[in-house]
């Protein structure tokens, strides 16, 4: 297990080396001068170079990369062109509104997706499979701006029972924010429901079936420890695999959601930087998801380990 671990965490270390290298080429790949395409055609020439030595256009490649790893290893990502505040500072918060909205859906998907997977595959081929099937098969047709769009327009203005677009903290009015929350963790679970729903049912009919439930159940073993205990730990490996790629999903499927209510994350942080030509922004949030995205793969990859033990390390 510990040579696991180590193997893992330097694959994951190797990864971060290799994103971050990719992520400062492709910003500096850009056709274009960058201090031109954020001041503009009108710009004279002097505003042009002291915007080029602002965002540390005027040394040399090489240079740029030490000065861009100096500041990863310091937390500093740089300089907002237009803010012209730290770029760390309002990613760190923009960040956590986006993850917050991941996190309750990913849970609320792997709980309900897992139940109904659970019920479905106990009552395989009966009128609750089929139902909560064809459930699935809506939930992964429907795209989540539609899905988004249809609970802003009953939850929130057909019927008012939840507020509309008017973000608060949780600070300052934890009810109202406990309010507004909900509409986008739904629609941003929907699809990931329906997805670890179909794979739990699946991976539990496997299971049920195989040669040791059967042993299980010589041995008189109650029906529902044989589903709890022993077929739904060995289904869990696949659902996890699964979750580990609808968690990273739900990354991009938050630019709409956010866009839908309002909500102030690091997509819309990502797509108004892009909007404003502001490349240290773009650049942090990038690097951000990337890093996101492996350190997820890589906690997957641990949990099935402990799940499965014959899991080897790639």
């Amino acid at each position: 297990m510990r040579s696991f671990i180590v193997r893992r965490v330097g694959l994951a270390l190797l990864q971060l080396v290799v994103v971050a290298t990719i992520v400062f080429l492709l910003i500096r790949l850009i056709p274009g001068d960058a201090a031109r395409a954020v001041l503009g055609e009108n710009a004279t020439d002097d505003q042009i170079a002291a915007m080029r030595s602002t965002m540390g256009l005027d040394d040399s490649l090489p240079m740029q990369f030490v000065n861009y790893w100096a500041g990863l290893f310091t937390g500093d990502l740089g300089i907002s062109l237009i803010s012209g505040r730290p770029v760390a500072g309002d990613l760190i918060v923009r960040f956590g509104n986006s993850m917050e909205i991941i996190v309750l859906a990913i849970l609320l998907s792997l709980i309900v997706g897992v139940v109904l997977g659970r019920i479905a595959a106990v009552r395989n081929d009966r009128p609750i499979d089929h139902i909560l099937t064809g459930g699935s098969v809506l939930g992964i047709s429907l795209p989540v701006f539609v899905t988004g769009t249809l609970l802003l327009l009953v939850f929130a203005i057909w019927l008012p029972v939840l507020p509309p677009q008017r973000y608060v903290s949780l600070f300052s009015d934890p009810l109202g924010h406990l309010q507004l929350v909900v509409l986008p963790v739904i629609a941003l679970a929907a699809t990931s429901t329906a997805v670890i729903m179909r794979m739990t049912r699946s991976a539990m009919l496997e299971t049920l079936g195989a040669d040791f439930v059967r042993t299980v159940r010589a041995k008189g073993v109650p029906e529902r420890q044989v589903v709890s205990r022993h077929a739904l730990r060995n289904a869990l490996v696949p659902v996890v695999a699964i979750t580990s790629v609808e968690l990273a999903t739900l990354i991009g499927s938050t630019v709409l959601v956010e866009t839908i209510f309002g909500w102030p994350g690091v997509s819309s942080m990502l797509m108004q930087a892009v909007t404003d030509r502001d490349y240290p922004v773009i650049q942090a949030v990038v690097l951000s998801a990337s890093v996101f995205v492996i350190v997820v793969n890589l906690l997957a990859d641990l949990v099935i380990r402990v799940l499965d033990p014959r899991t080897e390390a790639i």
